[in-house]
């Protein structure tokens, strides 16, 4: 088969990528049943739902992200952010992650289920010296009671 760019033109780079999509969340169904879905109207923006990680303080949490891809997947990430309320280290004001895989480390091999995973391992091992958000990094180094009493309202205002 030849390159990407040289079918372009006849759409097959679409087809492939919007089967890719099809396949991944017919795979990931399988894995995690109503957690994580393409919109009905739309199979390039993602609906997932992650719980908290036990034995952390977002344990219990149930977390709503969107995800968004592209004509540039599987090649480039799709954009991930947080629609639920979240004060993390990593986690920006507007929901959007700082995690390498969804951008320098990011692998066309990645699937939603391998970005899922290792959003749920950042909420489980946040690392404050990549901060996104400065306040909660600071009271995650300094402060971890008052870190942790923050994180909980969070997790009790998922619930609504």
């Amino acid at each position: 088969i030849t390159s990407c760019r040289h079918l372009q033109e006849g759409g097959l780079c679409e087809i492939l990528r919007d089967c890719r999509v099809i396949h991944q969340a017919s795979n990931l169904m399988r894995l995690i049943t109503k957690r994580c879905a393409p919109c009905p109207d739309n199979i390039m923006l993602w609906n997932a739902v992650i719980f908290g990680p036990a034995d952390t303080p977002f344990e219990d949490g149930t977390f709503k992200l969107v995800l968004q891809f592209d004509e540039t997947y599987p090649n480039k990430p799709p954009q991930v952010k947080f629609v639920s309320k979240m004060f993390h280290p990593n986690v920006y004001a507007n929901g959007e992650l700082c995690l390498d895989i969804l951008q320098n480390r990011w692998s066309p091999t990645y699937d939603v289920a391998a970005i899922l995973t290792s959003i749920q391992s950042l909420l489980h091992d946040p690392n404050p010296n990549s901060p996104a958000n400065a306040e909660a990094a600071n009271l995650y180094r300094e402060n971890r009671k008052e870190y942790v009493r923050r994180v909980r309202e969070i997790v009790e205002s998922s619930w609504e």
